[in-house]
């Protein structure tokens, strides 16, 4: 029973990013057909909003606290950092850049919410201990990954079995050495702030679970929030309404999953590991989309595989097991610590 508890959050961290991952090689499709990231924001939240209102509302109605000016301004500011301008930023920089690049970008994020949550005492280190060392190195090997994945492509390790979309990748490459360095660089600077804006929502998280820890509630007006800042910021960059409309059948069948999905159902699994682990335990998995989306991107739309990509994905996953090792080893020593009941 024990072992069961101590995996949980593990496999739905897991299933989380695994969700995440799809949603991202989703959105870039629609979004290199012209759909407005805004409007796409907007709905993605609006839909999340609607699924989860039931659901806190018969689930949590017995044991709901009461909502107070203070914790609705919290929740507010929750939604605001960590859906409307984190996940502005990361669409604007997945759409200046490619899903993988993008991605490798979001390995950053256990290291700066490892390093947010230092000041406020949500995270301590002690060098002289294994388990301090191993967390201190283990955010740093996740970032020498993701530093691998961005910077170093090396030889093709396998080729695509698609001649036409080799071709296709090889004219986009050309391309975008060519005539596109500038935007992604600007896609870069967009995906830091986008990441930083993630990692602050973990700590943010983190603060609200306490005041007012009900899962489905708190998603539910953090996406409610979220819906409404998204609309507003859709009406100032967005005048012409036709592109409002969303009329493909992809664009549907995206919005619909990122709602009820990505922005619904891992958000809660997120806030749940969040309250149970921390914030920069939940983080740490983050590393996963990159590697779930390299597998996406050679299988279904028929990438290559190159050894810079092998190389950074052994990397993070080696940072990845051992800051989690260096968080269970601390946990362990602080329960032995506790005198017995």
């Amino acid at each position: 029973m024990n072992c069961c508890r101590q995996w949980t959050p593990v496999v739905a961290m897991i299933a989380v990013n695994f969700a995440l991952a799809i949603t991202n090689v989703l959105f870039k499709k629609i979004l290199d057909e012209g759909v407005s990231l805004t409007i796409i924001l907007m709905y993605r939240q609006a839909i999340s909003a609607v699924s989860l209102a039931p659901i806190a509302f018969f689930w949590e109605r017995k044991n709901r606290p009461k909502l107070t000016a203070r914790i609705l301004c919290q929740l507010f500011l929750n939604a605001l950092i960590g859906a409307t301008l984190a996940q502005y930023f990361v669409l604007l920089g997945l759409e200046y850049t490619s899903v993988t690049f993008a991605c490798a970008f979001l390995d950053m994020v256990p290291a700066i919410t490892f390093i947010l949550a230092l000041p406020f005492g949500l995270e301590k280190v002690n060098i002289r201990k294994k388990a301090g060392t191993a967390k201190v190195l283990g955010t740093l090997v996740c970032v020498g990954g993701a530093m691998v994945l961005t910077l170093y492509k090396g030889k093709i390790l396998v080729r695509s079995n698609s001649r036409a979309t080799t071709r296709i990748i090889n004219n986009a490459n050309t391309t975008i050495s060519t005539k596109k360095k500038e935007r992604w660089a600007i896609g870069s600077i967009f995906m830091v702030a986008g990441c930083t804006f993630w990692s602050s929502w973990f700590l943010l998280q983190a603060w609200i679970g306490k005041t007012y820890p009900c899962k489905y509630s708190s998603n539910a007006f953090f996406s409610f929030f979220s819906a409404i800042q998204s609309a507003i910021l859709s009406l100032i960059m967005e005048r012409d309404f036709t592109k409002w409309i969303l009329k493909e059948k992809l664009e549907l069948i995206t919005v619909a999953y990122a709602g009820t999905v990505a922005s619904g159902l891992c958000y809660v699994g997120m806030s749940w590991c969040v309250k149970h682990k921390g914030p920069v335990f939940t983080s740490a998995f983050t590393p996963l989309i990159q590697i779930l989306v390299a597998m996406f991107d050679f299988s279904i739309l028929h990438g290559q595989i190159y050894f810079g990509s092998v190389i950074g994905s052994i990397l993070v996953v080696i940072g990845l097991y051992t800051l989690l090792w260096g968080r269970n080893s601390e946990a362990e020593e602080i329960l032995q610590l506790k005198p017995p009941k």
